[in-house]
């Protein structure tokens, strides 16, 4: 067989995962023995299961998650009430498929963000697209947008993902500017796409942290009414954490 000729045409072709899987099959004893559609279907596998990694990897760069979390890692046996049974249902990721909300909310030091962090990577890797952002530096990085003309096109980049996380909101009341930043991306994204906040602030008191009632009951009215909670609770995990960067 002309092997070579045949991986160097798979790799002109951009199928790299294919010369890989065609590669480890030709240095493979038993491989004689499988018929044609055997071959073709493993390194048919192996060019999906390259793609897929690549669209995982270009996601989490995109993603810019705060933690390398997984679900996988998460500690369910820490005493800060995390509901395991809800846990595992949110890792399906079905209800960002849904386009329903989550709501992460619990005194410091819990592992709220790198909860969040963990149902980020894990919507990467089911091919949905994620955006972190730290609540205080989205505000500032929009209030620079707005005197540079970029307002709208960062408006619209938000908008576009599957799941936008907001981490750490609150506890200081918005400013006016700021209680139209959130009223323009929780608009953008209602019934369109999913938000994952995270706050050391009751949901209850997120009224007042809104300020003006009318904002208020309009943003809180799109975020709350079709959202998951997972109300956490306990002493700050970094006094007992491990160095096994579970949380």
């Amino acid at each position: 067989m002309l092997t070579h000729p045949t991986l160097e045409l798979l790799h002109e072709l951009g199928l790299h995962g294919m010369a890989k899987g065609f590669k480890a099959l030709g240095d493979n004893p038993e491989a004689p023995a499988l018929s044609h559609a055997e071959w073709l279907g493993l390194i048919l596998d192996h060019e999906v299961t390259l793609r897929q990694q690549k669209r995982f990897e270009t996601r989490a760069r995109a993603a810019r998650l705060r933690h390398p979390a997984s679900v996988e890692d998460v500690d369910f046996r820490a005493p800060r009430s995390l509901d395991r049974a809800l846990f595992l249902k949110l890792s399906s990721c079905d209800w960002i498929r849904e386009r329903r909300n989550l709501l992460i909310t619990g005194p410091c030091g819990v592992g709220k963000s790198w909860l969040a962090c963990a149902l980020g990577h894990k919507a990467c890797r089911e091919d949905l697209s994620v955006l972190y952002h730290r609540v205080p530096r989205l505000f500032a990085a929009l209030a620079l947008a707005r005197t540079e003309g970029r307002y709208a096109r960062l408006l619209r980049t938000l908008a576009r993902a599957k799941l936008l996380v907001l981490d750490d909101w609150g506890p200081e009341p918005l400013t006016p500017e700021q209680q139209r930043d959130l009223m323009e991306i929780v608009e953008d994204r209602y019934d369109s796409g999913s938000l994952l906040i995270t706050s050391q602030v009751p949901v209850e008191t997120w009224y007042e942290m809104i300020g003006i009632p009318t904002l208020a009951d309009a943003i809180l009215d799109r975020v709350v009414h079709n959202a998951y909670r997972l109300s956490l609770t306990g002493e700050s995990l970094r006094k007992t954490r491990t160095l096994d960067g579970t949380a």
